[in-house]
């Protein structure tokens, strides 16, 4: 009787693992203003390609004799926000780890802001592409920085979900400027593209007022010594009414504390020291191969020129642009389908599953627009948009979300910047490769060139298949024992017993928890565990 008395204490003491409250769900949510910042402004290009102000103010034709030019103005639009993203993405780690999560965040708030403005008071074309090239910029490092934060700050059994709604957040971004796009159709003269452009301050400027409310990371504050603060933060997430004494905080400030010093015991602290280290450079060329697949499939080539591909199809005015703004919308609710999918199926499962339905997708929309673009059959048209949603299905409900979450989860805390930075370095290399060819290519070979769309992600299938190891419902530190590193306290498999004994050892260091080094803490264990072992046997 009193084995099942421990037992039941056991699964209680179990049933105190972190878990997100109000405030952590809140947390999140608000820094992904960030997301839906990147969202809308990497889209709203699109949007803006189908306004014909634009193209009146700065003497862009995409036909006739001027068509090259207007072509490569398209090129350098998108081309020059990726390439800034790229830059952003692979700077973003040194502010990251020494300022901090929060106050980089705030600072790339305000190079948003100043680089929308430049944008919707550009007088010059070239005045617009520096705005763009210093949006892309930012964002990069909005890209980086977001996923991040979420991360360090959501509970490992609802991380997927939370961390998702990164993914959510870009997409809806991309819905709003489909919608802004389509109602700013019907302005006048230059307010068309002017204000779609300037709305782009909106997002970033609201982040940037509430931020003084958001938290520091407490993995960056345990990094940096400042126990006292991490520990409280670690509180304020996951205080809830049936974990009272802040059990579940109490873990995952002793699990973060001895993982940092084992991490720290490896010397990397950069990228080149990652590469090094057999283990992280294979975090590295996964998280490379999860964001590059993604690109690969020909998702932002479809965005960003979406309206001139339903032109293409024989869809003119402002019918394009409302079927742009139903599939971003759709994609956006996919998105939120993919988030709450990934603590239950997991993220290789949906990666791997909606890459091939993109790849199925992709082969038959390439068929669509080879056989019917150009020409007067409604049905083939029909079913040339038909399959562009089927696409937007596929990869709304496997890519976006689940491939930032998997990609700010696998790196230790101390690198996790850099890790982060050179995946989504490689998001917007990709980006910009595809998206700078794309007028040419278009121009030129026409829909073939959907056959890379095609190639690339099937290569990339059973790469993924045999590379990437499952992290759902780990602990950020237990996840290196999936890239053959040391766990210094795994949670997630700790016997009933020693679950117990970190506990009492945990509550009767009390408020010297702080402090105390987790030697200290292992010895209690051990002692308790020993004390323990006659009754539990």
């Amino acid at each position: 009787m009193f084995k099942k008395k421990r037992d039941t204490e056991a699964q209680e003491v179990g049933a105190h693992a972190a878990e997100g409250n109000n405030y952590n769900f809140m947390v999140v949510f608000f820094a992904a203003l960030g997301s839906f910042t990147y969202g809308y402004n990497s889209s709203i290009i699109g949007s803006v390609f189908g306004l014909p102000a634009f193209f009146d103010y700065f003497d862009i034709s995409l036909t006739g004799p001027n068509a090259q030019k207007g072509n490569d103005y398209i090129g350098a639009a998108n081309g020059l926000f990726a390439g800034g993203g790229v830059i952003g993405a692979l700077l973003i780690a040194p502010s990251l780890n020494r300022l901090g999560r929060k106050l980089t965040i705030q600072i790339i708030c305000a190079v948003c802001v100043v680089s929308a403005a430049i944008q919707g008071g550009s007088v010059h074309i070239a005045m617009f592409l520096v705005g763009r090239f210093l949006n892309g910029f930012g964002v990069g490092m909005m890209q980086v920085s977001v996923p991040i934060y979420q991360s360090e700050l959501s509970p490992a059994k609802q991380r997927g979900r939370l961390v998702g709604a990164h993914g959510v957040l870009i997409v809806c971004g991309y819905g709003m400027a489909a919608w802004t796009g389509l109602g700013c159709f019907f302005a006048v003269d230059q307010v068309q593209w002017r204000l779609c452009l300037s709305l782009q301050i909106v997002a970033p400027l609201a982040l940037l007022i509430g931020s003084p409310w958001l938290p520091e990371s407490p993995r960056w504050l345990l990094s940096h010594n400042r126990e006292q603060e991490g520990l409280e933060v670690l509180e304020r997430l996951h205080v809830r009414p049936g974990d009272p004494t802040a059990i579940a905080a109490k873990e995952e400030y002793y699990q973060i504390r001895k993982q940092i010093e084992l991490e720290n015991q490896t010397g990397v602290t950069s990228l080149w020291g990652m590469l090094q280290r057999r283990s992280y450079r294979k975090r590295i060329l996964c998280g490379l191969l999860v964001q590059c697949a993604a690109q690969s499939t020909g998702v932002l080539v479809i965005n960003n020129y979406q309206v001139l591909l339903y032109n293409n199809l024989g869809l003119f005015g402002w019918l394009p642009l409302l079927l742009y703004a139903i599939y971003t919308s759709w994609a956006a609710f996919m998105n939120w389908v993919n988030s709450m999918l990934l603590d239950r199926l997991g993220r290789k499962p949906i990666i791997i599953f909606g890459l091939s339905g993109c790849i199925a997708m992709m082969c038959i929309e390439t068929a669509m627009v080879a056989e019917y673009a150009g020409t007067g059959n409604r049905a083939g048209n029909a079913m040339g948009v038909l399959f562009l949603f089927l696409f937007v299905t596929f990869y709304g409900g496997s890519q976006d979300a689940s491939s930032y979450v998997y990609c700010a989860e696998i790196f230790p805390t101390g690198v996790r910047a850099q890790g982060l930075g050179t995946s989504i370095a490689g998001l917007f290399a990709s980006t910009l490769l595809y998206t700078e060819a794309a007028p040419v290519a278009f121009a030129d070979v026409g829909w073939k060139y959907y056959l890379v769309f095609i190639l690339v992600p099937a290569a990339c299938v059973p790469l993924q298949y045999i590379f990437l190891p499952e992290t759902n419902g780990l602990a950020l530190e237990e996840i290196a024992a999936k890239f053959g590193d040391e766990v210094a306290v795994d949670l997630s498999h700790l016997s009933e017993e020693r679950r117990r004994a970190l506990d009492e050892s945990l509550m009767a260091v009390g408020v010297d928890l702080v402090g105390t080094p987790p030697s200290d803490v292992e010895g209690k264990i051990h002692t308790s565990v020993e004390e323990k072992s006659e009754v539990i046997i």
